[in-house]
């Protein structure tokens, strides 16, 4: 049997996180949901919404591209069940390469090398479909090499992130001198909608999804006089967990992509997060899961309570995740690495020894439709001369 930690060492060598804010709309959830109300957009105080799903209490702003005028110029979106797709995908198929653009843009100058080193391009999206793709708009929008490899990943949803670092990691480790530019960029245009009565489970996506885009570097062999590891990627694995196809699914409609959450979500990840933590971690003799740092989706308040809970986490140890839920909402697929950047910076700031707040090992959970779980083994590096 082949050792998973045998390979050769993948760096992420850059990593940036963006959250355009459109015409300077940067709302509160409250002030958001009033102006929602008033256009007839989500019921009343009175509506009785699953607390442990809505996370209202704990968003305290999410920025989105959707305005007034937009929706109000296509009154469709805010009409439940009807027909609107095309003005969605009118939308977010030229937004969403922007959007993209703006992160990859931040973390190429981060990283120190010129555009025509990156070798290979992964572009991940939840929001609309095109062809040519996203990846295709975002190579000519930074002028990167017309040979550039090309991966286009849609609809992964929120196991996206954790999909894509999956990816762009078995491209730098058999691709000699790759250099990885990965891609998550997302618009909630493509989901937002009016409400009904008999799918409260959808209700509860237009509380959580914020918009947002991130963008990494992921190499081998770092040339040390340019480039500056951040984090390495250890170990990756995906999982389908049994019978849960109908815990997160999407339906694509004339209307619109409409997710469903089960309220049984945070139950069932946090059922089997044990078990995935001891497969990954055996070989290294970890078992103590304070000991390592947690770059958890965030996917809820009810996740974050469940999984903390069912592992004994200390409460700093979600920190991260939840503030990135605090300030920007579920992100979908940016949103791990989202957390990923607070965790960076958090260390920096704070003078910790390692970039993975002062501790070597780390993990990354993802979660998504299926329910897909992806897992990485991350390892920090020193923060000296950072």
């Amino acid at each position: 049997m082949v050792d998973p930690y045998s390979y050769k060492k993948i760096y992420i060598e850059s990593l940036q996180e963006l959250q355009r804010q459109f015409d300077e709309l940067q709302r509160d959830l409250s002030d958001f949901e009033e102006r929602v109300r008033r256009a007839q957009l989500l019921p009343d105080e009175n509506c009785q919404v699953d607390n442990n799903n809505s996370d209202g209490s704990v968003i305290k702003k999410r920025y989105i591209h959707l305005t007034e005028e937009i929706l109000k110029e296509n009154p469709n979106i805010c009409e439940h069940n009807a027909p609107s797709f095309n003005a969605r995908q009118d939308i977010v198929v030229v937004e969403v390469p922007k959007l993209g653009k703006e992160a990859a843009q931040k973390a190429i100058n981060e990283w120190g090398q010129p555009k025509s080193k990156i070798t290979h391009l992964v572009f991940c999206t939840t929001s609309g479909v095109d062809m040519p793709g996203a990846d295709y708009q975002l190579t000519k929008l930074l002028g990167l090499s017309p040979s550039v490899k090309r991966f286009m990943m849609y609809q992964q949803g929120c196991s996206g992130g954790g999909a894509v670092l999956r990816l762009a990691k078995d491209l730098a480790e058999n691709n000699k001198g790759a250099r990885v530019l990965v891609v998550c960029s997302e618009i909630l245009a493509i989901t937002f909608h009016g409400p009904s009565d008999t799918e409260v489970d959808v209700l509860i996506g237009q509380v959580l999804f914020g918009d947002g885009a991130a963008a990494v570097i992921i190499g081998s062999d770092p040339n040390l006089e340019v480039e500056r590891p951040l984090f390495e990627l250890v170990f990756a694995t995906q999982t389908l967990l049994p019978d849960t196809g109908y815990a997160v699914y999407g339906k694509t409609s004339e209307a619109e992509l409409k997710f469903h959450l089960h309220k049984n979500v945070p139950r069932l990840i946090s059922n089997d997060i044990e078990k995935s933590l001891v497969e990954i971690f055996e070989p290294l003799g970890i078992s103590y899961w304070n000991s390592i740092f947690w770059v958890v989706h965030a996917g809820g308040r009810a996740i974050m309570d469940k999984v903390e809970s069912k592992l004994g986490l200390k409460p700093e140890k979600l920190r991260a995740t939840r503030h990135v839920l605090s300030e920007y909402g579920n992100v979908a697929s940016a949103c791990v690495l989202f957390v990923l950047d607070e965790i960076r910076k958090n260390s920096i700031k704070e003078g910790l020894d390692t970039t993975g707040e002062g501790l070597e090992w780390g993990v990354l959970f993802g979660f998504g439709p299926g329910l897909t779980i992806e897992t990485l083994v991350l390892r920090s590096v020193s923060n000296i001369h950072k």
